[in-house]
């Protein structure tokens, strides 16, 4: 069995505090930890089910005596059944809170509720959900970014790469200055788990982990092989490889979702407003652009409205500013879809009939405050590579990749990281492996198929895909019961499936199913049946997947 000098310190010292003399003469620096009270109580965020509390854990699990101690908070929605252990859920980010997402889950699922206590975690360095802790900010010195009206890494010109890369210098260079940033890394995080884990009573942890929070889920069960129970990863990034290499395939991924179901799926839903076909919808994709450039929106900040373009609320605000823009441009305005006026009520607070172009034009980020556990965890987990490289990525990349491939390369701050990893991140082993089951949707625009399907096949285990799907996230929140009933059933003691490929459901607002050539192939679960309308759930896992692929959109 593998795992850390701290893990295997976390569990030796459990059967210390049993058995140990009264008259220690070493004081053991992990009692403290280990021997706390867990208090629950009321949550901070609005919860029907769940209890909260803030647990006390090592700034460095290396040295657990030094330093000052941090606070983690947690969440638990207790097994309403017959008790089986309990399942920590992550959202990804890195950076994504998961104390709300305990409830929800548990709501979703709730046939897995019955046996399993629900446990979120908002990691450290993420502070508090609905608390007054705001947990690991960069103060960004606002002088040092360059307004950004006029963005856009379509341009190549000197000046223009330079501009784009004063951002990401300030970023890294804002972030590495704190003094909490060398500790807010999966490798932490992962020792924070197995204390979560010790302090429910537990001997095995299970794991549902969305986007990076399968990086975060693999890790833990590498670094404590023998606490890891049933591991599901949904939405993986290659757990067996880089994480960086995840938002490196960005461009690739956004282009490819974009080109091949986004723009046709525009042209199927929105033919009056956009075009009817999705060559016409991305030409007038390309003259919405320039209008909002010559309204003074960056291209930059416009084009990202596009990039992780993972959830249905994305899918439409992404349509609503295309039909604000057009029409503001030909002088029309084609009464806007029910579902089109919905968002708009929603996310702008008005009807879409009362929205002008202006309205919806995509804000420049504010870069006084950034919260840094995205990159503390994605620049110092493992080495990173220099802003040249990065730059030369860039001119590869953008003109096979125009949605992202220009922008990327050059507003990624790791090129600007320069300390080391503290602690190295090992590989899955074949104990850990067993329990480790895969799902990945064919044409997710945050983590790429082929990410998944390399730390699947490297590890040796099975994944669940899901073809023709263009969303992040697919247990509990695609409404998809090919995925749920795998999921749930290993959860609840079924056999680990084998590799499966689950047909996909319709897209918002369509009755079937438009399949397109992808990665995964053809489809060999049961039919699913067709979706709408929807359970009495559906708002619900919405706004869910809309959580899950805003923390992973960077």
């Amino acid at each position: 069995m593998r795992t850390s000098r701290a893990g295997l310190a976390v569990a030796v010292a459990v059967l210390v505090a049993a058995t140990a003399p009264a008259a220690a003469t070493t004081p053991d620096p992990l009692a403290p930890y280990l021997t706390q009270k867990v208090a629950w109580g009321a949550c901070p965020f609005k919860a029907e089910q769940d209890r909260c509390a803030r647990i006390t854990v090592p700034r460095d699990w290396s040295a657990p005596a030094a330093g000052k101690d941090l606070q983690v908070s947690i969440s638990r929605v207790a097994a309403t059944g017959e008790r089986r252990g309990a399942i920590l859920v992550n959202p990804g980010g890195p950076g994504g809170q998961g104390t709300s997402l305990a409830g929800v889950l548990a709501g979703l699922e709730p046939a897995v509720s019955e046996h399993y206590d629900f446990v979120g975690m908002d990691p450290r360095g993420t502070g508090q959900e609905g608390g007054d802790d705001k947990g690991l900010v960069c103060r960004v010195p606002t002088g040092r970014i360059p307004d950004g009206d006029d963005l856009d890494a379509r341009n190549r010109s000197a000046a223009s790469i330079a501009l784009h890369q004063r951002t990401p210098r300030a970023l890294a260079e804002a972030c590495q200055s704190d003094a909490l940033a060398p500790f807010v890394t999966t490798w932490q995080t992962a020792h924070d788990m197995d204390l979560i884990r010790a302090l429910l009573g537990d001997e095995k942890l299970n794991y549902l982990g969305y986007s990076y929070g399968t990086w975060l889920g693999a890790k833990y069960a590498s670094l404590f092989p023998g606490h890891a129970g049933r591991v599901v990863l949904d939405s993986s990034v290659d757990f067996e490889g880089r994480l960086q290499a995840a938002f490196e395939a960005f461009p690739k991924i956004d282009q490819r979702q974009f080109d091949r179901v986004y723009a046709p799926w525009l042209a199927r839903r929105y033919p009056d407003q956009l075009g009817k076909t999705a060559s016409a919808v991305k030409k007038n994709w390309e003259r919405v652009r320039a209008y909002f450039r010559d309204e003074g929106v960056s291209p930059d900040a416009f084009d990202h409205v596009f990039v992780g373009n993972g959830s249905t609320k994305q899918w439409l605000v992404g349509a609503l500013i295309l039909t604000k823009g057009l029409a503001a441009l030909d002088g029309t305005a084609p009464p806007a879809p029910a579902d089109l006026d919905r968002v708009a009520r929603t996310t702008f607070g008005r009807p879409a009939a009362q929205l002008t172009a202006r309205d919806v034009a995509p804000p420049e980020p504010d870069y006084a405050d950034v919260g840094g556990t995205r990159l503390a965890v994605a620049c110092g987990d493992q080495p990173t590579r220099a802003a040249t490289w990065y730059k030369v990525l860039s001119d590869v990349q953008g003109p096979q990749y125009p949605l992202f491939g220009w922008a990327y390369g050059l507003s990624e701050a790791c090129g600007y990281w320069s300390d080391l990893p503290r602690q190295p991140l090992p590989r899955l082993s074949p104990e850990a492996a067993k329990n480790v089951l895969v799902v990945q949707g064919e044409f997710d625009p945050q983590t790429g198929y082929e990410q998944a399907e390399s730390a699947a096949r490297a590890a040796g285990v099975p994944m669940v895909s899901v073809a023709d799907s263009p969303f992040h996230g697919q247990y509990a929140v695609s409404g998809n019961s090919c995925v749920d009933d795998l999921v749930s059933g290993y959860f609840l003691g079924a056999a680990r499936p084998a590799a499966t490929i689950c047909p996909g459901v319709p897209l918002p607002g369509e009755k079937q199913v438009f399949p397109v050539a992808g990665p995964a192939g053809e489809a060999t679960g049961e039919p699913v049946p067709e979706p709408e309308p929807r359970d009495a759930l559906s708002s619900t896992r919405q706004r869910l997947q809309d959580r899950i692929s805003e923390v992973n959109r960077g």
